[in-house]
């Protein structure tokens, strides 16, 4: 975010546009001069600098986030009412933050429907209008009540427009050893009784003999198709799926 040059344009060089100045290009450009355009652009970039600066920290690469706000800047210039009493900068700053969070938002790693996004985005209203309201932070059963939706719809939608936490994400630090969020995530897969059924596949896999114990890794551990199996050590599939029934019996009889 620091750096001197963003997307080929040096950032301090970029030039500053006087208010007079502004004014005047404003009205060649709604006459349709495409110079006056471009000028005025340039002459705002410093603005869509100041503005992906409040997007730091997001891992984001500081040329795509300044190629979007220009974008963001673009639609500010062509939908500017002059007639009106307002300082561009005061309408071209929210257009340019809500173009870069609509690209974080539709380029996140995790995707979710516009529905959801747009009912998430609904429930953070009612949120932040009961807040003013009761002066204290409402409850999720109170934002439902507020939108009369069901809560559990509340809950998933607010979950789903959340950013993904990181398993490597230090929770806590005394000074001499983090402990991450994977440390606080159960682990259901490697439980005792799961280890318990590997050790007796695995002794039950030792009494097959070395056909059946080859079609068994290659078909359930490494996720071959019988026809790659019977491909592979040159059997047809109709008797790697006769091995394959007769290993698995045999595993069946020895667990028991």
């Amino acid at each position: 975010m620091n750096k001197v040059e963003i997307c080929g344009v040096n950032t301090s060089k970029l030039p500053l546009l006087t208010s007079q100045e502004k004014q005047e290009l404003f009205i060649q450009i709604k006459q349709g001069d495409q110079e006056a355009r471009e000028k005025f652009i340039k002459g705002n970039l410093r603005l869509v600098l100041s503005v992906i600066q409040k997007f730091t920290g997001r891992g984001e690469n500081a040329d795509d986030l300044f190629q979007v706000g220009c974008v963001g800047l673009i639609k500010a210039i062509d939908n500017f009412d002059i007639t009106l009493n307002v300082q561009f900068s005061t309408y071209a700053v929210p257009m340019i933050i809500g173009e870069i969070r609509r690209y974080l938002r539709d380029n996140n790693m995790v995707r979710v429907s516009r529905s959801v996004r747009d009912l998430a985005y609904r429930a953070l209203q009612a949120k932040e209008k009961l807040r003013k309201e009761k002066h204290r932070e409402p409850t999720i059963h109170e934002i439902a009540q507020e939108l009369k939706i069901p809560k559990e719809e509340i809950v998933m939608c607010l979950d789903a427009i959340q950013d993904p936490v990181s398993l490597q994400e230090p929770v806590f630090n005394d000074g001499s050893e983090s402990i991450y969020v994977m440390d606080q995530v159960s682990d259901r897969k490697n439980t005792d009784e799961m280890w318990s059924d590997n050790i007796n596949l695995a002794e039950a896999m030792k009494k097959l003999n070395e056909r059946e114990k080859m079609i068994i890794q290659k078909r359930f551990f490494s996720g071959k198709t019988q026809m790659e199996v019977a491909s592979e050590i040159g059997i047809s599939q109709a008797q790697v799926s006769r091995l394959e029934k007769s290993a698995i019996g045999h595993i069946k009889k020895l667990y028991k």
